[in-house]
């Protein structure tokens, strides 16, 4: 039973439809040039961040989000040396690429300054993967970023929150252009897909399918389950120049590293391409208007 005093945070994710959250604590609340920034505590979820008013993450759930991004391609692509992240001003996609000692060089592309610095303070185990020396931060517009570079990087990931506000630009098909010619010929680009559960999502998730398969010769979506994602289902894409996420997946060599994780295997690997028919349905009547 609730008290009157108790806080409660409410995350509107459909017109009709929001995810709540009693919380103990407000920790933060402050406004960058780029967006409004909050961080609160609870007991469910332990502390979560905030930004304009949607949940982006929280202690509890931030490593399938972490996980299902990083060590999919990583157990695909067989020779990684130097990994882009879009976005990934909390740290978390890049505390997960480090457990690689074959990788040579992390490019963070973040250009909210402030939000790096509440993640510092509020959130270190997924901070903490500022601190490794292959690790570069450039706070710039990741657009513009791809724009300037070509044939560099082995793989890509699209953290950025969501195609509106400042990020909007790396939703587009120009973006997804760019990223094709900042992959080297074997590159795979990761991004999150949204959740095509509620109808005002829908819309975005077909759009983006479309560009991408517009874009890669290989393109596939897979799945998870995050708690605070929007309807609790959330989905990722896979594009490729070259590998195809289940014919060139090595689950014996992702094994024999002995990575400690709490949501990927790689039994998951090829479960989470399994997708439910209604979203599989979405995405061939996309690939169909091409």
């Amino acid at each position: 039973m609730k008290h009157n005093s108790e806080l409660v945070f409410s995350d509107s994710q459909s017109i009709s439809a929001s995810l709540s959250i009693s919380v103990t604590k407000q920790l933060y609340h402050g406004e960058s040039e780029f967006q409004e920034i909050d961080v609160f505590d609870s007991t469910s979820f332990g502390k979560f961040l905030v930004l304009d008013g949607e949940v982006i993450f929280s202690e509890s759930d931030e490593f399938i989000y972490n996980e299902m991004v990083v060590h999919v391609p990583m157990a695909v692509h067989p020779n990684v040396k130097k990994v882009l992240i879009i976005g990934g001003g909390d740290g978390g996609v890049a505390r997960e690429f480090t457990h690689y000692p074959e990788i040579e060089q992390i490019d963070v592309v973040e250009p909210d300054e402030q939000m790096i610095e509440v993640c510092r303070q509020f959130f270190p185990t997924m901070a903490m993967g500022f601190e490794d020396p292959r690790v570069h931060v450039y706070n710039q517009d990741g657009l513009r970023f791809v724009r300037s570079r070509e044939n560099e990087y082995d793989i890509i990931i699209n953290d950025a929150t969501d195609p509106f506000g400042h990020a909007e630009g790396l939703f587009t098909k120009e973006f997804y252009g760019s990223c094709y010619r900042t992959l080297k010929e074997d590159g795979i680009m990761v991004y999150q897909h949204g959740s095509p559960f509620f109808d005002e999502e829908e819309s975005t998730f077909r759009s983006m399918h479309r560009k991408v398969v517009k874009t890669f010769p290989i393109s596939r979506v897979y799945n998870a389950h995050v708690p605070t994602c929007v309807s609790g289902y959330w989905t990722f894409g896979f594009a490729s120049k070259k590998y195809h996420p289940i014919d060139d997946f090595n689950p014996e060599r992702w094994d024999e590293r002995n990575i400690k994780t709490w949501y990927y295997t790689s039994s998951l690997h090829k479960a989470s391409f399994m997708l439910p028919r209604y979203v599989v349905d979405i995405l061939r009547e996309e690939e169909g208007r091409n």
